[in-house]
């Protein structure tokens, strides 16, 4: 290697999320006006690069405080639609319809799990945890996932004793009344919970909001099943309770990979094209070497490989790792933190890494 050879690299840890980054992005954030972009491009010009850990506090508490506030609002109206149905199951006497109540109050109580991950997903990195500890929205989404499990048993249980129990259903019109009522609550919630999900990154969050959708789809068996017991059809309800099975059976699948791949630290492919597409176009990049992403609760973290002339200082490698991470922050909105290592272009064969390699093939 020559001498002055640059073979470094640069991390910039920044709390980036949709709306908020050490840049002050404001212009991401909804309704921000021209002030708001004034100030961002006056903040590139006086502080192109900010290495304070605060904003990475706050962006990650503002996300956080985003997934509380969904979760609140969620048990507020689940809640809500859990006790008007009670008191419909309890003034009709159907069976139906109190096993939709008790699975609403157990998609409500799922909110327990994630809004403990969101309060642990505040604490600060430390030398035990050094990524922080936003893997607790993993593992709360395995709760969920096992919650939704739970309900797919309990419903198919139910319906199949029902098939074999027909029970006819008092009140028809106050039942159906109730069950639209669940299913409303239960999809707005369901919406709720999956938007917000997606924008702060949380497939825990999503999860569950898809958990809410199922509940909603059990209410409206319940609503199918007493049109049926009106016409005088009492295994309406047990048949429709059976598909609705197969319905939340299919949601499961979709909540579990989702939280599997994350625990897998997969992400999507378009991600890695991305980056690398962003790193080539960073002027003095001349290749891409190795990209890896992965997510922790709902950041994203990147550790990337660029190639940079091999005569250049170690001062003009690190601009080049600076402008190549910069330009990441833009192209990926929820990247929290990117180490960019700059490796010199081989030349005559020369490998930069031939000692590494010579270690990993067992050598001395």
């Amino acid at each position: 290697m020559m001498a002055g050879m640059p073979d470094e690299h640069h991390q910039h840890d920044h709390g980036h999320d949709h709306h908020h980054h050490d840049h002050h992005h404001h212009h991401d954030r909804a309704g921000a006006g021209a002030p708001a972009r004034w100030r961002h491009r006056l903040g590139h010009l006086v502080a192109p690069h900010s290495h304070d850990s605060t904003d990475k506090v706050d962006s990650a508490m503002e996300a956080s405080g985003a997934g509380m506030r969904a979760l609140w609002i969620s048990l507020a109206v689940l809640g809500g639609t859990a006790a008007l149905q009670a008191l419909v199951a309890w003034w009709s006497g159907s069976v139906a319809l109190l096993g939709d109540t008790l699975h609403n109050v157990a998609d409500a109580l799922t909110a327990v799990p994630l809004g403990i991950a969101f309060l642990l997903g505040r604490r600060a990195p430390n030398r035990r945890y050094t990524y922080g500890y936003g893997r607790a929205e993993d593992l709360a989404g395995i709760v969920i996932v096992l919650a939704i499990t739970a309900s797919s048993a309990l419903a198919g249980y139910a319906a199949v004793r029902r098939l074999a129990h027909p029970v006819p259903i008092a009140h028809v019109s106050a039942v159906a009344l109730a069950a639209v009522l669940g299913f409303l609550g239960n999809e707005v919630v369901a919406r709720y919970r999956i938007v917000v999900g997606r924008r702060i990154g949380s497939a825990a969050l999503v999860a569950d909001g898809l958990h809410a959708r199922t509940d909603g789809f059990t209410s409206l068996a319940v609503l199918l099943g007493a049109a049926g017991s009106a016409v005088g059809w009492h295994w309406a309800d047990p048949v429709i309770g059976l598909l609705i099975t197969v319905a939340i059976l299919v949601v499961l699948k979709d909540a579990a990979r989702e939280v599997y791949r994350r625990l897998m630290d997969a992400v999507d492919p378009g991600l890695v094209e991305t980056v690398a597409q962003t790193l080539r176009q960073t002027p003095g990049v001349l290749d891409v070497g190795a990209v890896h992403l992965r997510w922790i609760g709902h950041t994203l973290r990147a550790e990337c490989t660029i190639v940079v002339d091999a005569d250049l200082t170690v001062t003009a490698a690190h601009a080049i790792a600076v402008d190549a991470e910069h330009r990441l922050i833009h192209a990926l909105p929820r990247l929290d933190s990117a180490l960019v290592h700059a490796d010199p272009h081989a030349e005559d064969g020369v490998d930069p890494h031939a000692p590494l390699r010579h270690h990993a093939d067992g050598g001395a």
